[in-house]
């Protein structure tokens, strides 16, 4: 593969790959990770694709690949932040109660993020990335039908979690 091709392979792709990366980690740093990761295996494998039309599902299939790999791996191996043991920090002023009845990005994203990563990541494909039920399904390498009911089940919960923040 050319540097031309992968560059634009990255441009083209990186924003994208970023948001879905971040719903699912939670954290920019690991979302920054995820998406290198992703972007180093499409490098290595030298263009791993016949038809390059397939090119973004591959990559969003790599990253949710990666992301549970990593996740096994934190399972088996967790990390404990030393500075967290040390003091517990204040709230961060995202789990602030909002005023009644006012609902922003910021609100919603932040309620996304505290759903369970089986609902998360359908529904930032679906909404957020506006990939379709065939291509998530493919993704997260799941039957369409589930991807339609974790969507459905998904946008119960984050009702659920942005009235309970209301009623705060």
């Amino acid at each position: 593969m050319d540097e031309l091709s992968f560059e634009n392979m990255v441009n083209a792709h990186y924003e994208s790959l970023y948001r879905f990366a971040l719903s699912l980690a939670r954290s920019e740093a690991d979302a920054g990770d995820l998406v290198q990761q992703t972007f180093y295996r499409w490098a290595a494998k030298g263009s791993p694709l016949r038809d390059p039309s397939k090119a973004k599902s591959w990559l969003f299939t790599t990253l949710h690949r990666e992301f549970l790999g990593q996740r096994r791996r934190e399972d088996r191996f967790p990390k404990v932040e030393i500075s967290s043991l040390a003091e517990d920090g204040p709230e961060l002023a995202a789990d602030l109660p909002l005023p009644q009845n006012q609902l922003d990005g910021t609100s919603v994203m932040a309620a996304l993020r505290r759903l369970d990563e089986t609902y998360r990541a359908p529904l930032t494909l679906f909404y957020l990335e506006e990939h379709s039920y065939r291509d998530i399904a493919e993704i997260l390498d799941v039957p369409a039908g589930t991807v339609m009911s974790r969507i459905s089940r998904g946008k119960a919960l984050l009702r659920k979690i942005i009235l309970e923040k209301e009623t705060l």
